[in-house]
């Protein structure tokens, strides 16, 4: 489940989702899903990546996004379930993935968090 605001951009490499969705399914066959409801607004993330906001305030205001857009109510429990979740992030430690799956962890207890890598 890729949960990136920018899924198109150069950067991403062979990761752009047109490619993503291409190697996904020919090589492992899985299915590639985008969840940009999952991904932080272009706002909350320049703050902190361009004009180098602090983790704790990035943190803060995903995590009051995630609430507003209630996303508990946007992903079912059948589609995560087995999912992993994509960024751009090498790390979950400064990562929304981490912030999205502990989000879903509260108001879903039985959803268990491996971090891979």
């Amino acid at each position: 489940m890729d949960v990136r605001l920018n899924n198109v951009s150069q950067l991403a490499g062979f990761a752009k989702r047109d490619d993503l969705r291409f190697f996904l399914q020919a090589i492992c066959q899985v299915s590639y899903v985008h969840m940009p409801s999952l991904a932080p607004t272009k706002e909350v993330l320049d703050a902190y990546k361009k004009q180098k906001g602090s983790w704790s305030e990035y943190e803060s205001r995903f995590n009051e996004l995630m609430k507003a857009r209630e996303i508990e109510t946007l992903a079912s429990k059948e589609l995560l379930d087995g999912a992993c979740l994509l960024c751009s992030e090498e790390k979950p430690h400064h990562c929304h993935r981490r912030l999205v799956a502990e989000y879903l962890q509260q108001r879903w207890p039985e959803v268990t968090i491996t971090h891979l890598g």
